[in-house]
């Protein structure tokens, strides 16, 4: 009785958090910007309920080369494709910032690291809890992280197709690192390769319809 209830507090709990973010996207970041304080105190006290080690988080060094030599080829085709799609949409004209410069990338690398310590040391986590298996986990995970990104057309489908590949590696070694750089990287060319116009600077939210204004 205790095992099948904790399971559906579990995943009450993971979906109750995606619908904060959600909320905090689209209506709390304007009106209360302070209100992001609620996320690390959410995620502090589930890892402590729920017994995370940084192990299990993905916050470590033991497998970082095996993940990294394992992750490399995935990223490797996404670059790939992303050279292909800044060639195609005539990018090869402007230096992909977002990479040459040292600073910024070091900012979004950063931002990329919070945003797989949300999708795989907590999201993931909990979906893999409650689901048997790792597909269903790996595509609701992939789902709600392109959904967040809504209404952006590039990131939506990109983040999607993104997210299953990071979800999928996050099971196989549990590191998240080399998944945060390779986001860097893949966030980095998304905005070089597309037009400024399609994808509004990488804004989600209310933020891509105010873009330019």
């Amino acid at each position: 009785m205790l095992r099948p209830l904790w399971k559906y507090l579990t995943l009450l709990e993971a979906l109750l958090f995606v619908a904060l973010v959600a909320c905090y996207i689209w209506r709390f970041q304007e009106a209360w910007p302070r209100s992001w304080l609620v996320f690390p105190a959410w995620l502090i006290i589930s890892l402590v309920i729920h017994g995370d080690t940084p192990k299990t988080m993905g916050w470590r060094a033991d497998n970082l080369g095996l993940s990294a030599r394992q992750a490399a080829p995935v990223f490797g085709a996404f670059i790939v494709a992303l050279f292909l799609g800044g060639w195609f949409c005539g990018a090869l004209h402007r230096p992909p910032v977002h990479l040459t410069d040292g600073r910024r990338f070091l900012s979004y690398f950063s931002f990329c690291l919070l945003q797989q310590v949300a999708l795989n040391s907590y999201l993931m986590n909990r979906f893999l809890s409650v689901f048997e298996g790792a597909v269903t986990p790996v595509l609701l995970a992939a789902a709600i992280f392109g959904g967040l990104h809504w209404p952006n057309p590039v990131l939506v489908p990109l983040t999607f197709i993104g997210g299953v590949a990071v979800c999928w590696l996050f099971t196989r070694h549990r590191n998240i690192l080399p998944l945060s750089f390779g986001q860097a990287i893949l966030g980095g060319l998304v905005w070089w390769a597309f037009p400024l116009a399609w994808h509004h600077s990488m804004r989600v939210g209310p933020g891509y319809y105010t873009f330019g204004r």
